[in-house]
Formats: structure tokens, sequence, C-alpha cells
């Protein structure tokens, strides 16, 4: 399996998918790749590529778009890790700030960057021959108005709820702030040609612009799943004996990601199963700080393993290690991507019972809980002194992500939204 910097290169993630069992062949086969020569202006406002949320989905599209037979140029921030796949063209923003790191979520870092990145976009749509422009996030206010002046169609990648991500920071919390990124969101939505949004937020892009077209990512998870020796292997590693169950949480230690209220669980559990123990993956540049203080009497104590962020191609091991897989999130309407890695795991899930997880999640294949200490608490007990329905539902959720989240199905997808874009952008021509 060849690396580029500690990550699959795109030539090997059909061999990882089929080894994953998720590759699906017949009536839902990828589509075969196209003759057309369409070349597409990718942009992307993130770190490129880092093993986290965005760039990880961002990276997917790439791949897919590559299987089918388009050009792509990703437009993307001077850091990040470069990655190889068909037809890309990765071209990075000037750096004049000297910025190495940006974190997760709204920065300074990032307000400076997307300054070169807006003037890239303008260079390159100035330059021709961009049959559409697929622009995540923030990047899509500078490509719409591009977009209009190029006769360039855009399709805005929408990750997550500008108000929603703008009320965790600092200065935007008052009412004017959040008036005024409702009204950004709104001529945003309206002026798109094509939105696709991450999974719970469709209803919220209807409500505001029920003109536009809208389909929801369900993006599929190609992690391989790690043995059970590679597990009890990663337990004497983190000196956590054999015979304990393990409860795991993996993703950012952002503050809407509800780890403090799964720390307040903690000691509710182990009143009632003394052994649990609990592991937390994807601390990184401090932000697990607050995490680490609340919890650091329970990791004195051996009940709490607090991890670094992990590659992705390493946390199939801590998912084959766990008897639960947690997702705590109290708010937020874009599903975390981490839940179809969950699914793929066949691991019995516990989520706090919000419209977002609903939009892939139901009874069937999780507990749901109340966004509450004590609501996590009990469904992580439910599933502990119950192994009969753990095992009902973990299988049921690696059935769900088999049959409905396989690497074809995104890919036909990614066929199905971006016929009707180059479409309707036929239509408006003529």
């Amino acid at each position: 399996m060849t690396l580029v910097t500690g990550h699959l290169v795109a030539d090997d993630v059909a061999t990882e998918m089929d080894r994953a069992g998720i590759y699906q062949t017949g009536k839902n086969s990828a589509p075969a790749p196209k003759v057309e020569d369409r070349r597409v202006l990718l942009v992307a406002p993130q770190p490129f590529y880092q093993d986290r949320g965005t760039p990880i989905a961002v990276r997917q599209v790439l791949e897919g778009l590559g299987q089918l037979g388009y050009k792509v140029d990703l437009l993307t921030y001077p850091v990040g890790a470069d990655i190889q796949a068909p037809g890309l063209r990765l071209m990075r923003v000037a750096n004049p700030f000297g910025i190495k790191n940006v974190p997760v979520g709204l920065s300074l870092q990032k307000l400076l960057l997307d300054i070169p990145l807006s003037f890239g976009i303008q260079r390159h749509l100035s330059r021709g021959g961009y049959t559409c422009i697929h622009a995540v996030e923030e990047a899509a206010f500078p490509a719409v108005l591009l977009g209009r002046h190029y006769r360039v169609p855009v399709i805005y990648d929408m990750q997550s709820s500008l108000p929603e991500q703008l009320v965790t920071s600092v200065g935007f919390r008052s009412r004017p702030m959040r008036m005024l990124s409702s009204l950004l969101e709104r001529w945003l939505l309206s002026n798109a040609d094509y939105v696709v949004s991450s999974a719970g937020l469709k209803e919220r892009v209807q409500g505001i612009a029920p003109r536009v077209p809208v389909t929801e990512w369900h993006y599929p998870s190609v992690l391989v799943r790690g043995t059970q020796s590679d597990g009890d292997d990663l337990r004497r590693r983190l000196e956590i004996s054999s015979d304990v169950p393990v409860v795991l949480y993996g993703g950012t230690f952002e503050g809407y990601q509800g780890l403090p209220e799964l720390i307040g669980a903690i000691p509710l559990v182990r009143a009632r199963m003394p052994g649990a123990t609990f592991v937390l993956v994807g601390a990184e540049n401090g932000k697990g700080a607050a995490i680490r203080n609340q919890a650091a009497p329970l990791v004195e104590a051996g009940i709490v393993r607090i991890i670094d962020r992990q590659p992705r191609h390493e946390i199939s091991t801590y998912f084959s290690m766990a008897d639960i897989l947690v997702s705590p999130r109290a708010h937020g309407g874009n599903l975390p991507l981490k839940v179809f890695d969950y699914l793929a795991a066949g691991r019995p899930i516990v989520a706090t019972d919000i419209p977002t997880h609903r939009s892939v999640l139901n009874d069937d294949r999780a507990v749901l809980v109340p966004p509450s200490t004590r609501g996590l608490a009990d469904g992580i007990l439910s599933i502990l002194n119950d192994p009969e329905r753990a095992a009902r539902l973990g299988h049921a959720a690696r059935a769900y992500a088999e049959e409905r989240l396989g690497w074809s199905r995104f890919v036909a997808s990614l066929d199905t939204i971006y016929e009707e874009v180059h479409q309707r952008a036929a239509v408006a021509r003529r």
C-alpha cells in the first residue's frame, strides 16, 4: 500500500474500499468515466490535506470527480500535505502572512488566508476554461460573485450553517451580528446555482431558499475494520484490561461537540459499571486544554485516556478496541463526519437525539438520548447491560453503511449533481 505523508493516495482507495466490504457493484456501481473534457475549479478554504472533517470530505469529492473523468483544479490554503488523485492539479495561494497552522473554525489565520484565496479565484476564472466552480464554505461568497461575472455556475458546498458557526466565536454573538450572518447566508443560498449540504442541513436550505436545488452529502466510509488482535494490542499499549468495557469518542475537541456533558456522565456510568474506561481521541493544537482540565482527576485515576488526533487510516484500530462509540453533540445542523465512520465500524452507537443525528441514525441502529449528562450516562449503561442489544445495534449500523453509504453510491450521487448543474448551465446559455 503506497503512502504519501502517512495517508492513502487515491490509487489505493478502491483497494481499501474493497477490503472494507464497502465497495459496491451491480446496480449501485459507479458511473463510467465521462468522455467530455470538463474542468472544475474546486475552492477549499482549509488546510489541505489534513485528517479532519472538511478536508476529508473534500478529498472524497476530489477522488469521486477523478473517477468520473473530471479534471479538477483545487485552489486551497498554503498549509497541509500534498495528495495525488486522477485529474487533480493542486494549487496553493500565496502565504504573505507566513501562516503555518489553521485551527478548526473561524480564526484570524482563516480570515487572512481568505484574502489571497479570493484573488486566486478571480485570477483563475479570468483565464477561462472552467465549466463549474465547486466552492466550500465561505469561499462560496467570492465564487458566486465572480461566477456571475464570468458566467460559470457555482455549487455551494455547505459544510455548516454560517450563523451556527459564527455564534460560537467571540465577537459574533450579538444580535446585530447574528442578523447580518443570517442575511449573508440567505443571499448566498439564493444566488448559488446548486447547494450540496452536510446531512441535516437540507431542511434549513429549503426553508431559506426553496427554489435552489439542494442535495445532502452522505459520505462513504472507506475505513478498513480493525481486527480483534489490533484492538487487543492497542488495549495493551494504553494499559486497558481486556475484560473492561471501552467507550470511545473520536473527533475534534471543539466546544459544540458535547464533550463536557460526556465527561460529566463518566462518574454516573462508573457508579454502576466500575470497570468502564473512556477513550477520547482527537485533541490537537491546544484545543483540548479545557477538556483535559475537566477530565484531569479521571485521567489520573486511570478512568479516561485522552489521545491526540490520529491519522484517519489508524482510527479503525481504535474502533476495534471500543465496545461503544459515542457522539455527544448537543447542537449544530451539520452531521459530524465521524458518524459515517461509526456506522461502518459495526459497533453500537450512543448519540444525542437531535435532528442532525436523526438524518442518518434511528432507534434501530443507535441509542438516541437526551443531550445531557444523565441522558448520555443512561444510554451508555443501557448498552453495557445488554450485550444482545449491543450486538444487534452494531450489526444494523454496519448493514446500513454497506447498503446506503458505499463508495459507488457516493460517486453516483456526485455524478447526478454535476450533470444537473451542467445541464442547467447549458439551458441558461441557450
